[in-house]
């Protein structure tokens, strides 16, 4: 077990460089399957659920390297896959295996995938995932816990999804890229990492029209060609994680590496809080004023309020000066982190899908633990933030998606220990 022990009350000051999108490399990772020869990946973030990725298409049998002076470039060679069932325990334990689906089905016309894990933090159906393959041409069926697809041929189809789902856009991207004629995905998310997938594919020869909108257009191509290098983004939560760490510790911290056009509903919020922000053209700088005032957030699909930003906004909250709500338009449940800031003085009430935070002034130190990938972002910035020491037990979730986050905090000034027991 590891975890971090922080001594919290020191102000963040300085630059910090952002790593590649989590979300955008667990998608891009496995839509390689689909290309016919190796492809360079740059701005990959070192981060576990990268690994477990890179340990799943070994399993397949694909051949993966890293550069030997670049840490954050891959090089992907899955000619040598011939299996389209992924059942070993690293796919069960990863939420973005379900990408495997799509991107077997597209290769082989079958794939096998073990029913996905990852953060709980509610309900997280799959059915318009299946409702996408079927449209295509594709049976689905669930047997002892694997989820099976099949099809004789694939053939391009119009697509209505009844919610708008990150998940299946990019699933149905990577299955409708080689399939016959021209696949239409309506309602489609417009996420960045949707975006960057489409780009990947493109890159490699696809034919990807209208991604950032909701209405994509795929045209179905009988091959994908290597011998290409591409970069993933920067990651836009881990951007807002270190603009809010900024604000919550009363520091002046620069954001290098970033799409300023991504984080706008943050920039915003924070602006209406009191906080000052500031931005170029790849870069943004957040500054304590001396006050955050109380505010009201609704997450949403992009380009509203990201529902990974909620639990660390929350901490924010509780320092501002009134009564600020959350309500959470994305998932049914994602409240775990509530009880681990009450432990620290936090007054927050959950009603519904709605917390009503009231601003306390200052949160003191605890030991408390991440109960997912995010949330455990939020129980480190409380602890910065905090007086007196803090330890956040089950950083292994922090681990799935920031690369180096101790790291980088130590070296915008805080007080920050990486313990392994």
């Amino acid at each position: 077990m590891e975890r971090y022990a922080i001594n919290g009350g020191k102000p963040l000051y300085g630059e910090v460089c952002i790593s590649g999108a989590k979300n955008a490399a667990v998608a891009i990772i496995p839509a390689s399957l689909l290309v016919d020869g190796p492809c360079r990946i740059e701005n990959i973030p070192n981060i576990s659920d990268v690994i477990s990725l890179k340990y799943i298409l070994t399993y397949l049998g694909a051949t993966i390297k890293y550069e030997s002076n670049n840490e954050n470039a891959m090089i992907i060679d899955t000619s040598g896959v011939n299996s389209y069932t992924a059942t070993c325990d690293r796919v069960k334990n990863l939420r973005a295996s379900y990408y495997l689906l799509g991107a077997l089905l597209g290769r082989f016309k079958k794939a096998e995938v073990v029913f996905p894990g990852g953060c709980d933090f509610g309900f997280r159906p799959m059915d318009q995932h299946f409702k996408g393959f079927e449209a295509l041409g594709a049976k689905v069926k669930v047997e002892h816990g694997i989820i099976k697809v099949s099809a004789d041929r694939l053939k391009g189809s119009r697509i209505y999804l009844d919610v708008v789902s990150v998940g299946a856009t990019i699933n149905l991207m990577l299955a409708a890229v080689k399939a016959e004629g021209v696949t239409i995905i309506e309602n489609a998310a417009k996420e960045p990492h949707v975006v960057d997938v489409a780009n990947f594919l493109n890159a490699m020869g696809a034919k990807i029209r209208g991604a950032g909108t909701d209405v994509i257009k795929i045209t179905g191509v009988p091959v994908l060609r290597g011998r290409a290098t591409y970069s993933i983004i920067p990651d836009q939560i881990e951007a807002g994680t270190f603009m809010i760490a900024a604000a919550a510790t009363k520091g002046d911290v620069t954001v290098r590496n970033v799409i300023p056009k991504h984080m706008e509903s943050l920039s915003a919020k924070l602006m209406e809080m009191g906080i000052e922000v500031i931005q170029g053209e790849d870069w943004i700088r957040v500054k304590y004023n001396g006050q955050i005032n109380k505010v009201s957030i609704k997450t949403l699909p992009y380009p509203g309020f990201p529902t990974d930003l909620h639990p660390l906004t929350a901490v924010l909250l509780c320092l501002a000066d009134g009564t600020s709500t959350i309500t959470e338009g994305v998932w049914d449940s994602r409240f775990q982190y509530v009880d681990e800031l009450k432990r620290m003085g936090a007054l927050i009430k959950v009603e519904g899908r709605m917390a009503v935070i009231e601003g306390v002034g200052k949160l003191t130190g605890a030991p408390i633990k991440a109960t997912d990938l995010r949330a455990g972002a939020a129980m480190t910035i409380a602890g910065l933030c905090a007086e007196g020491h803090t330890e956040v037990f089950d950083v292994k979730y922090i681990d799935r998606g920031y690369e180096k986050f101790d790291t980088k905090l130590r070296s915008l000034g805080a007080d920050i220990t990486r313990v392994t027991d």
